[in-house]
């Protein structure tokens, strides 16, 4: 099939990937170029990036309703346009200019997790389990119609880095069937069921603070869930302090939430609001990311002190 690929990311590369191998992809639609870094270096996105190898005509528009970029895609006669994390909201020129429809590929067993962020969401709110889903677009928000879907466990100590590696490799396997289906005309539209829904809103760096206030088990689900980004983080000692890695055990110390109780040498154990967080790997400002038990010897640290 003639197919239009629309995404940026890293999570739609396997996608995009999979379109290639497949298919005739007569054009990717991305975001534009950004600068990045402290050196502000123009860098493109990923999806730009497999599309230029394979020497596939890439555009890049500020908006994908400006005037003149739809006619620009009914021009090349698609007979599907596939989005995975694209970044824009289509608008109805764009959704009916292919034979066969919009598909979207969505990180998230829909209708949970609608919305921008549901991979590292699922983590934060102690899924067990997440998934992809195919479905056809529509106007609302991850509204559509679903066409197919794949089930992902979580591990007990899945991060948002880890479930997004593989969330995007199982929604490029499951969009392979899903176009597989369309093809031969077997894809069955289901609708979603709107009182099951749930939003899963974008991600901030200020989500990563930590509140020690909070119980054990669900800031050490939030830590996970921002790893690698935004990352969670405290103060100590008047410096940013991001944990990347922690376990829940239990505290009998009467002592304020954030208060360090006791230190081993493999980790910083830390009172909350219920329980206590065995700090394992983290980063103090202006150093590397090291486990717990190489940054001790070169930190003293006395229980009693606060984070």
């Amino acid at each position: 099939m003639r197919i239009i690929f629309m995404g940026t990311p890293d999570f739609a590369v396997p996608s995009l990937q999979a379109c290639i191998d497949h298919h005739q992809v007569v054009a990717v639609v991305t975001q534009p170029d950004k600068p990045k870094g402290r050196g502000k270096s123009v860098v493109c996105p990923p999806v730009k990036e497999l599309a230029v190898q394979h020497g596939i005509p890439v555009y890049q528009p500020v908006r994908v309703k400006e005037e003149g970029f739809p006619e620009k895609i009914r021009a090349l006669a698609p007979d599907v346009i596939v989005v995975a994390a694209f970044g824009q909201i289509l608008p109805e020129s764009i959704l009916e200019a292919p034979r066969l429809g919009c598909i979207n590929v969505h990180g998230s067993l829909l209708p949970r997790y609608r919305g921008a962020a549901p991979i590292q969401w699922a983590v934060i709110n102690g899924e067990k389990q997440s998934g992809v889903t195919t479905m056809m677009m529509a106007k609302g928000l991850d509204t559509g119609d679903m066409l197919d879907q794949a089930v992902v466990p979580l591990d007990p100590k899945e991060t948002g880095g880890s479930l997004f590696d593989k969330l995007r490799a199982e929604g490029a396997k499951l969009l392979v069937r899903t176009l597989r289906k369309l093809e031969d005309g077997t894809a069955v539209a289901t609708p979603q069921n709107d009182a099951e829904s749930s939003y899963a809103g974008m991600l901030r760096k200020s989500m990563g603070e930590i509140d020690w206030n909070r119980d054990a088990e669900s800031i050490e689900r939030l830590i996970r869930g921002l790893n690698p980004w935004p990352s969670a983080y405290t103060a100590f000692r008047g410096k940013t302090l991001k944990i990347w890695e922690a376990d829940v055990v239990e505290a009998n110390e009467d002592a304020a939430p954030g208060t360090i109780i006791r230190v081993t040498k493999d980790a910083i154990v830390v009172q909350t609001g219920q329980g206590a967080l065995a700090v394992t790997e983290l980063q103090l400002e202006g150093k590397k990311r090291m486990r717990t038990s190489a940054f001790l010897p070169g930190c003293e640290i006395t229980p009693g002190e606060m984070l």
